[in-house]
């Protein structure tokens, strides 16, 4: 095993537009500086090993992986048959060693935390991430697939002795590195090919099939698509390749959720809209469209000294939400912390909260999109109304509003009619499902409710038809 101070590159996914907040968490949390990645959606940064467990706790990123060679910009020949060349040499030329390393390492962190939770499994622990597609890709047609390796032939030992690595003794640390972890039978591995842009004469199923194959005569390694050992990522984009190895199974976002509804935001993303608000100790932080309780969850596990007030129309909305608190507070208290979670869970009216005026500092929510939930035309009544009560239980100057929706012109239309109670501070767009949304945040104006005529005009109660809608866009 390598030395614990021993320096590495980790990759991580985050969602897509939070890449700089996920950044901003990796300098507060390891003093870090992470890397931005030319693809979006990945960040990179340097860590010792002694301090991997830290990052497997960190809140703004979905999967991780430690990078085996990185190439800034990676000259690919122009035709098939030269790339195809050019990815079967690749795997004899690449340190594989301290990449191998630290997935051993990452390895016994994992089967640590696997013992921890074993006491009482649940079906999601015994799921692998068999299927999972990146959706972070901004440039045309991006494509990412795994291609299985098995119907490649192989011959058994077979070795281009042109393939060879120059450093015998690089070699000689692959055998023996294969030897400690799995004796005689060798390990199983799949790749993974996520390509985007437009200018390659290849596609991303033949740099799998051809780097895939190049490292299973390397190592000797089995394919196997379900049950592998390692994953081998091979990330382009453009001109840069990161060759790197996985080190989640199941990508982190799925962490505080046990019980999902038809829309249930990622935790990484609430956490990244939550870094926007800013909580302070002894905020009062609101979400009025909880749906499973996503963005409240992640905010109380994070900031302890505020206090969370999470609702929804929908009953069932509010007990998947209440499934999911009880689902952490046994986690929680399995861990040998004795103390509850500063959140309450209400169902209510949202066009009349059970608050008083001027008592909230961040209102944070997920809004209907109009697409799975409700529809388009009910938004254009629904979000007028959500903004004017939001205006209401905000504190006037200095409260605050983050808002996650799809429905941009429908957003903004509502916002210019509101204008004298809320001003947009700036947006973050994000990718959400495959979706272009976008993360509004709002400043409270220090007008009072009820003194203009957004306000005056018409009251902050719903209609029968207005409730009816609301009910219809959080089923």
């Amino acid at each position: 095993m390598q030395e614990l101070d021993e320096a590495v590159t980790i990759g991580a996914t985050v969602p897509t537009g939070f890449e700089h907040t996920a950044a901003e968490e990796v300098q507060e949390k390891l003093e870090a500086t992470a890397r931005v990645s030319k693809n979006r959606g990945r960040i990179y940064f340097d860590i010792t090993t002694d301090t991997l467990f830290k990052v497997h706790q960190l809140k703004s990123l979905d999967n991780l992986f430690v990078v085996v060679k990185d190439y800034d910009d990676y000259q690919f020949k122009t035709t098939k048959e030269e790339v195809q060349l050019d990815w079967q040499e690749l795997a004899a030329k690449l340190p594989w060693t301290n990449a191998l390393e630290v997935w051993k390492l990452n390895n016994s962190i994992k089967k640590r935390k696997g013992r921890r939770k074993r006491t009482n499994p649940t079906k999601s622990d015994q799921c692998g991430n068999f299927s999972t597609k990146s959706t972070d890709t901004v440039p045309s047609d991006p494509e990412e697939l795994w291609v299985d390796l098995e119907s490649l032939e192989v011959k058994e030992n077979q070795r281009d002795v042109s393939s060879q690595p120059e450093d015998d003794s690089e070699e000689e640390k692959h055998s023996e590195i294969q030897d400690q972890e799995s004796g005689v039978t060798p390990l199983k591995f799949r790749v993974t090919c996520n390509r985007a842009g437009d200018k390659h004469c290849f596609t991303s199923n033949d740099a799998a099939r051809d780097f895939g194959g190049a490292v299973q005569e390397f190592f000797q390694w089995k394919a196997d698509m379900t049950k592998f050992d390692v994953e081998v990522l091979l990330n382009i984009h453009n001109n840069e390749v990161v060759v790197g190895l996985a080190l989640t199974v199941e990508s982190l976002h799925r962490r505080n959720i046990s019980h999902f509804g038809p829309t249930t935001l990622r935790s990484t993303l609430a956490y990244g809209m939550l870094r926007l608000c800013k909580p302070q100790v002894s905020d009062v932080i609101v979400d009025p469209m909880c749906g499973t309780g996503a963005i409240p969850l992640e905010g109380v596990m994070e900031w302890q000294n505020s206090f969370f007030l999470a609702g929804d129309n929908s009953g069932t909305a509010v007990s998947r939400s209440v499934n999911n608190i009880k689902h952490i507070l046994k986690r929680t208290h399995d861990g040998g912390s004795s103390s509850g979670l500063p959140l309450d869970i209400v169902q209510w009216d949202l066009c009349n909260l059970p608050m008083r005026s001027s008592s909230v500092d961040i209102i944070i929510t997920d809004m209907p999109f109009g697409k799975r939930m409700g529809s388009k035309k009910k938004n254009w009544e629904l979000y007028p109304l959500c903004l004017r009560e939001m205006a209401r239980v905000c504190k006037p100057g200095t409260g605050k509003a983050v808002l996650l929706t799809q429905d941009k012109k429908c957003f903004l239309k509502a916002l210019s009619q509101m204008e004298g109670l809320w001003r947009k501070s700036h947006t973050v767009w994000v990718n959400v499902g495959g979706l272009h949304a976008g993360v509004f945040v709002l400043k409270r104006t220090a007008v009072v409710f009820g003194t203009t005529s957004e306000d005056v005009m018409e009251p902050h109660t719903a209609t029968g038809s207005q409730k009816e809608n609301m009910k219809d866009a959080s089923q």
